[in-house]
């Protein structure tokens, strides 16, 4: 197996997006929660003016999640954002997530206007795929076959013969070598390796990974079993092999909250971004949920996932984004568009077809 790829400052990305964050939260916690209240008021009548829909990640504010919702909109992973915002009537939508998740809804509706709650929200695994340094891999390796998960640019993608989400991806890797492909992934190492181990493929895989993800230690999460026997841990596939290792169910976000309202156990440990636990927590309300540290030992829930573009995103954000003459609308050029747009529907149409 061949890892390749570039490393980031993804330190000094954490610590500004962080702080920008942290500021945000600050200036709205400050508000009562009257000022609160009309402020959601206010924008679900600018969406209702504007025609506009609004989809949330499950990884974002439970304020954005429960708005999303009210508003006619919906909370999913990227998957579903990307086919839920295709699908609504709406002439308008806007995506509180990170840049790929807006690129991706202009990428399928190109006719709509598409706004991010936070454009400076990025992921640490589009910025570690750049389009030059992944297309002059694959030029060396023209005969391979080349998936790109959906956290990628839409450069990237339009490099791609398949977009694939960790929903769907061993399932799509599974059915391409059954057909004697051989395989280029990109770009995270932990779920390229994970789908490799799962279908037996030959697989080329680019060297990125979550900032999140990456983080969980196997030795943690074993302290955590031996504390709560009863448990069952749920564990997201970009999360180190060893951490996968210890799981009762690995998936997608929204595969993790489908088991923990199958499993029958009266408490989860759950290793991934901690915006997943507002939703996990409506499925499961008489149950128990433990974040996963992503520390060392000793560490405690005070050290948990947290995706720090992800939280970029906020109420006060959104407001600002949807007042007149403030917009910031995702722009794609065509050229990139209409290339990227084929291995995306590849995506929706073998999804659909499961």
């Amino acid at each position: 197996m061949l890892e390749t790829g570039i490393e980031i400052p993804t330190r000094i990305s954490n610590e500004i997006s962080v702080a920008a964050a942290a500021a945000r939260s600050s200036r709205s916690a400050s508000l009562s929660n009257r000022e609160q209240r009309q402020r959601i008021i206010a924008i679900r009548a600018m969406l209702t003016q504007q025609n506009a829909v609004l989809v949330a990640h499950y990884y974002v504010d439970p304020q954005l999640q429960e708005l999303a919702e009210v508003s006619g909109g919906k909370v999913a992973d990227s998957l579903e954002m990307a086919r839920f915002g295709f699908e609504h009537s709406a002439t308008t939508v806007v995506v509180a997530g990170v840049r790929f998740m807006g690129e991706t809804a202009k990428i399928l509706s190109p006719q709509k206007r598409v706004l991010l709650v936070e454009p400076e929200a990025t992921c640490s695994l589009d910025l570690g795929c750049p389009e030059n340094h992944f297309g002059a891999f694959c030029d060396t390796h023209p005969d391979r076959t080349v998936v790109v998960y959906a956290n990628t640019s839409a450069a990237v993608k339009a490099r791609a013969d398949w977009v694939v989400t960790s929903s769907i991806a061993v399932d799509l890797i599974r059915e391409l070598a059954s057909r004697g492909e051989k395989i280029i992934w990109a770009p995270d190492r932990f779920l390229g390796d994970y789908v490799r181990r799962e279908t037996g493929a030959d697989m080329l895989l680019w060297k990125g990974s979550c900032v999140v993800h990456e983080e969980f230690k196997a030795e943690t999460l074993q302290n955590l079993q031996q504390q709560y026997p009863q448990s069952k841990v749920l564990v997201h596939p970009e999360s180190p092999a060893p951490v996968i290792a210890l799981a009762d169910v690995v998936g997608s976000t929204s595969q993790l909250i489908a088991a923990a309202r199958s499993l029958d156990a009266p408490m989860y440990i759950v290793a991934t971004e901690e915006g997943i636990f507002h939703k996990m927590q409506q499925a499961v309300p008489g149950k128990k949920l433990v974040p996963a540290p992503t520390a060392g030992e000793g560490a405690t829930c005070e050290s948990c996932a947290q995706c720090p573009w992800m939280k970029m995103n906020s109420l006060a954000r959104l407001e600002q984004v949807l007042q007149p003459g403030n917009e910031e609308e995702v722009i794609i050029p065509e050229s990139i568009r209409v290339r990227a747009v084929r291995p995306i529907q590849r995506m929706l149409e073998f999804a659909h077809s499961r």
